[in-house]
């Protein structure tokens, strides 16, 4: 019997769709003040804002990305996992506390503290959009593969029609819902993420009689690679016979990722935002605690996720298919998870294999509609809160009309980002997130660890430190294969357009140490010092005295 998924898979996106709409109506309703909009209310609970934190966290990247990256390249797809995973404890261990304790709004809010309100709070502003931008791209790249492979759709045309409905939709959840109505739908949505993988874990070891080492030789079986399908070098750093340079180079950007991985959580805007929706400290590590548990149990499954695709789905299923060089039509392997719950279900035209794909595509979906609102919510909040309600208007902006602003940024920003990922549909989406957290980890953490932990840090670092991290990793990344000289780049070969003259795609090794240098450099050579204002943030850090005093607008 055959059965047409696309209609299974438009009906439960349409269940999807106006659920999460109609908690952001009620969530809406709710709000009864403007702070409402940025924090919630600071209203949440650790176990809720751990859920949310979740569900920004474990996005298309997590769910499609590293799925597809295990399938295709074995262990080194894993290692994604590893370095989402320990980049938590960091979170835990220096920003969930005191950020909760010395902020309100924004990243901006900690770092302005004991500096010059207006140039480091356009910095903080600047810095976090093209962040949450980069992140965003990794989300509607993977919401255009998901919907497209549902629906059936090959035309390209359709793929950006996708890309743009899910812009749309991540605008209408900013503009209606605010944090509450977010965080609501991130709550709904983490819970049936990791359900649905869940169920696909079971599944998949299920098929091996629960056995490990059957399953790993399996997929290393269909790899066509062996056992070195199961070994390092399968994507970082493979031994390229008679080119030690080129073997070195992957090494090197091995350890540029793990660098980007492990330091970026701390500096990525979406998530420091979270820590402001909790009504105090101790709540804030309960909600990073609940997170990490929700996010260690995710990332283990994601063995079962990568490897059971390998093991389970075609390589010509898993590639969309070769051309007639015998080239794979799709190297992204966006979309691994789905196949693999479509096998698990009976395979492509079966009643459960269509009800399977459906099912898990729409909680992708999903996630992927939390993680985007997310993003943008951070973006629009730091636009409105930061540079204009301190820079533009002096401080002098009422709450409400920093509002109204964040509303109509959150508009521009789902616009920017439609069209960028509409231009980068050919890349991975946890590759794109690799290059976000190596941003972020460039540009807002040092800021942020300075200016906690360094009583001598001054606004000529926090801006050089900012702008230098941030500047450095986006001429890598122009100057890297992401961007020309390579099969896969943003522009492509045919164009005959290269400036590829940094050889690693991640920047993060070069990038992140020299943010830090950079406030080093811009805080030695100016000779403003705010002691008195650093025993103050020390003293809020640590207790969370006076924190509804702790910002000016």
């Amino acid at each position: 019997m055959t059965i047409d998924y696309a209609v299974l898979a438009a009906v439960l996106f349409g269940l999807f769709i106006a659920g999460t709409l109609f908690l952001v109506v009620r969530a809406n309703r709710e709000s009864k003040k403007s702070a409402d909009f940025y924090n919630a209310g600071s209203s949440l609970s650790g176990f809720q804002n751990g859920l949310a934190i979740s569900a920004d966290y474990m996005s298309a990247a997590s769910f499609l990305g590293i799925a597809g990256l295990i399938s295709l390249f074995g262990f080194d797809g894993f290692l994604y996992s590893i370095g989402f995973l320990v980049a938590w404890l960091l979170a835990l261990l220096l920003i969930a506390e005191p950020l909760r304790n010395t902020g309100r709004y924004t990243m901006g809010d900690v770092v302005s503290f004991r500096m010059s309100q207006k140039p480091v709070r356009t910095a903080a502003a600047a810095s976090t959009l093209v962040v949450s931008i980069f992140y965003l791209l990794a989300q509607m790249v993977g919401a255009g593969a998901l919907v497209a492979l549902l629906l059936g759709l090959t035309d390209p045309l359709a793929k950006n029609w996708i890309i743009a409905g899910v812009g749309a939709l991540m605008i209408l959840y900013v503009v209606v819902g605010g944090m509450r109505g977010s965080s609501y739908v991130q709550i709904v949505q983490a819970f049936l993420l990791i359900s649905g993988a869940t169920l696909l874990t079971v599944m998949v070891f299920a098929s091996f009689s629960f056995d490990l080492n059957a399953l790993l030789q399996k997929a290393s079986e269909m790899s066509g690679a062996g056992m070195a399908f199961l070994e390092p070098g399968g994507r970082f750093g493979p031994d390229i016979a008679g080119d030690p340079i080129a073997t070195l180079i992957g090494k090197i950007d091995l350890i540029s990722l793990a660098l980007a991985l492990v330091l970026g959580t701390a500096g990525l805007p979406h998530i420091l935002i979270r820590f402001y929706t909790v009504p105090s400290s101790k709540i804030a590590r309960k909600s990073v605690n609940w997170a990490i548990g929700n996010i260690g149990a995710f990332y283990l499954m994601t063995i079962a996720l990568g490897f059971g695709a390998a093991a389970l789905v075609p390589r010509e299923i898993l590639h969309r298919g070769f051309n007639a060089d015998g080239k794979p039509l799709d190297m992204s392997g966006n979309v691994a998870a789905p196949q693999l719950a479509e096998t698990l279900g009976g395979g492509a035209g079966s009643l459960g294999g269509a009800v399977m794909l459906a099912f898990i595509g729409a909680i992708a979906f999903a996630v992927i509609l939390a993680t985007v609102a997310g993003l943008t919510l951070a973006s629009s909040t730091s636009f409105a809160h930061d540079l204009y309600g301190a820079v533009i208007r002096g401080g002098k902006a009422t709450e409400a009309e920093e509002v109204r602003v964040a509303r109509m940024a959150a508009v521009g920003i789902g616009v920017i980002a439609i069209f960028m990922a509409i231009a980068a549909q050919g890349l991975n989406v946890a590759f794109l997130v690799g290059l976000a957290f190596a941003i972020a980890a460039s540009a807002n953490l040092p800021a942020v660890l300075m200016t906690m932990f360094w009583k001598k840090f001054n606004t000529r670092g926090a801006v050089w430190a900012i702008y230098g991290g941030l500047g450095m990793a986006l001429l890598l990344l122009i100057l890297s294969p992401n961007f020309t000289g390579a099969g896969n780049s943003l522009i492509g070969l045919e164009t005959g357009f290269d400036i590829n003259y940094f050889p690693l795609r991640n920047p993060g090794l070069i990038s992140i140490p020299f943010g830090f240098l950079m406030g080093w450099l811009g805080t030695i050579t100016s000779s403003e010092r705010n002691i008195a204002k650093y025993a103050e943030l020390e003293v809020r850090s640590l207790t969370g005295a006076d924190i509804g005093k702790s910002v000016s607008h």
